[in-house]
């Protein structure tokens, strides 16, 4: 990518992961245009990034920096020239080890609680939105789980609440970035809740 596409491929992620009815997979580029990117201060960064990865390491490294982030929407670019190389590493080794992190991360959860009290609102915030929000559960293992129980659209039903909203949000529009074998990691959840 050239450090536009790059400044083009941010904006449209950036979009994706705040605005609800934005999909960067349909969209793909922005209405950005070269006069705006030359213009800007920060433009040696997307030149940077542009000569360090490559197309499909661009996409990884933004999406694992907004995936990140509380609130999409105000992450500066500048938070991202600070930090992003290390939320990135944090990422990777995330993806390579996938299949441990749920392993152990769902053997955590449900050695406390039953299957379905895992997912139960009907007394507020489930169990497993609260051990999300401790930082207890990766976001990749929330979109599995997903994958798995399709529970999303039903807390969307019952939790009215900022908290659950950006959650869901943050969960749907990361969910079409990861490729995942739902056939493995149900094997795991089975042989985890039946012991």
């Amino acid at each position: 990518m050239s450090p536009f596409e790059t400044y083009q491929a941010y904006l449209g992620i950036k979009n994706h992961f705040s605005n609800p009815k934005y999909n960067y997979f349909k969209y793909k580029k922005t209405r950005a245009t070269l006069t705006s990117f030359n213009k800007r201060k920060d433009k040696y960064f997307f030149e940077k990034t542009s000569r360090k990865y490559g197309d499909k390491e661009i996409v990884e490294f933004l999406v694992s920096n907004f995936v990140s982030t509380d609130n999409p929407q105000s992450i500066w670019i500048g938070e991202i020239i600070n930090s992003g190389e290390r939320i990135y590493q944090e990422w990777i080794k995330r993806q390579q080890s996938l299949t441990y992190l749920f392993k152990e991360q769902s053997i955590e959860l449900f050695s406390q609680t039953k299957l379905e009290n895992v997912f139960d609102c009907s007394k507020g915030h489930p169990i497993l939105l609260k051990t999300f929000l401790k930082s207890e559960l990766a976001p990749e293992i929330m979109v599995i789980y997903d994958t798995i129980f399709s529970y999303i659209s039903e807390f969307d039903k019952k939790l009215l609440d900022p908290v659950w909203e950006t959650v869901s949000l943050k969960i749907k529009k990361y969910k079409p970035f990861l490729n995942t074998d739902v056939f493995q990691f149900k094997k795991i959840l089975r042989e985890i809740v039946d012991e």
